[in-house]
């Protein structure tokens, strides 16, 4: 069994982890269930490569880890900080969560080119309904 500097198997370090991420997501997002949906909500936050619904039920059940900027992208999106979920509180005290601040809107990139190239790759009755929803947002900005 792996061990870490400190003495904490690495096995044990993943069940922490999952019990951190649980107990937050439920604090943060009581109604969001099942590793799909979590990843779902992640990646919208997330500018990454995107995790799969297996990755989160990893993360879950305790038996991987994700990596730092993963970390830091779930502390972000569940209002702890990202050394207390990845390690939790190594000195015995508070066993709580820093708040930190919450990203409650998801960080969308939009890239023209891509969204060019996502809209030619539409069929005619998917562009007129992209449109009208186009100009539908247009209007309530008043900018139509």
């Amino acid at each position: 069994m792996m061990l870490l500097s400190w003495g904490m198997p690495l096995t044990d370090e993943k069940q922490e982890f999952s019990k951190r991420l649980r107990d937050s997501l439920k604090r943060a997002q009581g109604s969001l269930e099942g590793a799909a949906a979590i990843a779902r909500e992640f990646n919208l936050r997330y500018e990454g490569t995107p995790v799969t619904a297996p990755a989160v039920r990893k993360w879950l059940d305790g038996k991987s880890l994700p990596s730092q900027d993963k970390v830091r992208a779930l502390a972000r999106w569940l209002e702890v900080s990202p050394h207390w979920l990845r390690l939790g509180d190594a000195e015995g005290g508070s066993s709580r969560a820093t708040p930190v601040l919450r990203q409650s809107v998801a960080a969308y990139r939009v890239d023209p080119q891509w969204l060019s190239k996502k809209y030619e790759a539409l069929s005619e009755p998917h562009k007129k309904i992209i449109v009208e929803v186009l100009l539908a947002f247009l209007k309530l900005e008043g900018k139509r």
